[in-house]
């Protein structure tokens, strides 16, 4: 039987809003321990890594699916892909021997500028070889309509594992995809599920009027909630060099920090890990934009606002795909010289948020979308996008705080990449492994190609932040 899943609203808005300009594939670079997988000749073994993928990804179903859309109204749905290739999504390549680092961003940068192909599934894997040091990377790009932050960390662990004795995994079972639907199976069922919502919506308007004071309640907290969502997203941030029209071209630049100095600043200072890294970002963006030529006055004239990801994922979530996620547009104080005070600030700032109602309005709206029409969210997401509600996107995820080995092979850093929304030239992405804590910049190639002062003024930041504390 013909077997297909349709994507969520949320999903749904990540392929909507994409262009040629703004990709919305989530990213990463993984940089490993090359010997256990070294070949005779000095090459990586690829034919032992894709059997390694290959045998994980009965746990992915997604990762062999493509996009199919019904014909009328273009609600897209997941469908097998018959045609499924591996090592078209496995790819190898080399750096010029001896690799560095440097030529190891650049080469993120290109591959992070191309778009994934909607005719296959929405992912990608690079292995790079030639890397100094007895090292190699690996380049991971999948698309947001995939997964979000939170459930791409629990796949990359379906890669990996905690012993570095596990260096083979049993074969995985042939790949016998599911019939994907015809086109005339997909117009009647979209018709069916569409003739059913409003007796779905009456179901729960009877459960409503069954308990009405909590459904007024319910109903009221949620309408505020949305009230705030939407008006957050409406009211423009100020422009700064990070919001002009970007290209299809990217920069990718990284650092690494001791998170146990992250979390003795916090400790000492007050406040959370997050706020501790939003500290850093503001005093990092006054110090860039006075190096721009932003004088202090206009710095501290600027509404500069984070678009901060909140993950809305329950524990018995974690594990599943798609998208589980709210966000913030957190306003950050970047005209505040002292480190100090600046945590204070941010801490403030962050303890309200929790107290609005904006990462429940983000949820509600999404559902709401479900129950009217699909595009409802991407509209939003588009019209906040060019409103300019935030300037830039800072993500934070926490990893597993132990070594994992893949193949062998131990994970020495993993670097995140998130994408670039519209007039949005760079994103900020944080994830926690090993007790590093590992930024990975994401910037449009014009628009910032001073971003390595970017990467010097965090580290000046931090550095503050660190004298304070002691």
């Amino acid at each position: 039987m013909a077997k297909y899943e349709r994507l969520s609203a949320l999903d749904r808005s990540f392929l909507d809003v994409e262009n040629q300009a703004s990709h919305m594939h989530v990213a990463g670079v993984m940089i490993l321990d090359s010997a256990p997988l070294t070949t005779p000749s000095g090459g990586i073994d690829i034919d032992r890594i894709r059997a390694g993928v290959a045998a994980s990804l009965p746990m992915m179903t997604r990762y062999r699916q493509r996009i199919e859309r019904v014909p009328v109204g273009g609600q897209p749905v997941w469908v097998d892909d018959d045609r499924f290739n591996l090592d078209y999504h496995v790819r190898h390549t080399a750096l010029p021997r001896p690799g560095d680092e440097d030529q190891l961003k650049r080469l993120a940068g290109r591959i992070f500028s191309q778009q994934l192909d909607r005719g296959k599934p929405l992912w990608e894997t690079w292995v790079i070889e030639g890397l100094d040091g007895g090292r190699f990377a690996m380049i991971s790009k999948t698309h947001h309509c995939m997964i979000d932050g939170i459930s791409a960390v629990d796949l990359v662990s379906t890669l990996l594992s905690p012993s570095p004795d596990v260096v083979e995994l049993p074969p995985a079972a042939p790949w016998n995809p599911d019939p994907a639907p015809t086109p005339g199976e997909l117009l009647v069922d979209e018709a069916t599920r569409r003739i059913r919502s409003p007796f779905q919506l009456g179901e729960t308007m009877l459960e409503a009027f069954q308990n009405p004071l909590d459904a007024f309640d319910s109903f009221t907290e949620q309408l505020g909630a949305i009230g705030e969502t939407i008006g957050a997203g409406f009211s423009p941030a100020s422009d700064t060099p990070f919001n002009h029209p970007i290209g299809p071209h990217r920069r990718f630049d990284w650092m690494v920090m001791d998170l146990a100095e992250v979390k003795s600043i916090k400790n000492r200072l007050g406040g959370t890990v997050n706020d501790v890294v939003l500290a850093t970002v503001a005093g990092a963006v006054g110090a860039f934009l006075a190096r721009r030529g932003f004088p202090p006055e206009r710095i501290s004239s600027l509404d500069f606002r984070a678009l901060v990801p909140v993950s809305v994922r329950t524990a018995a979530q974690r594990g599943t795909l798609g998208n589980r996620i709210a966000a913030w547009p957190a306003p950050l104080p970047i005209a505040e010289p002292d480190p100090r005070r600046r945590l204070e600030a941010v801490h403030a700032i962050t303890a309200d948020l929790k107290q609005s109602r904006q990462a429940m309005g983000a949820e509600v709206l999404a559902r709401v979308s479900e129950w009217t029409v699909s595009t409802l969210l991407t509209v939003a997401m588009r019209m906040t996008a060019r409103a300019r509600a935030y300037n830039i996107t800072v993500t934070n995820v926490p990893g597993p705080q132990m070594p994992l080995y893949m193949l062998g092979s131990r994970l020495l850093a993993a670097y995140p990449m998130g994408p670039l929304f519209e007039n949005q030239a760079l994103n900020i992405a944080l994830l926690s492994y090993d007790g590093k804590l590992h930024w990975g910049l994401n910037a449009d190639f014009d628009a910032l190609p001073d971003l390595r002062e970017m990467i010097a003024a965090l580290q000046a930041s931090f550095a503050a932040l660190q004298k304070a504390a002691s």
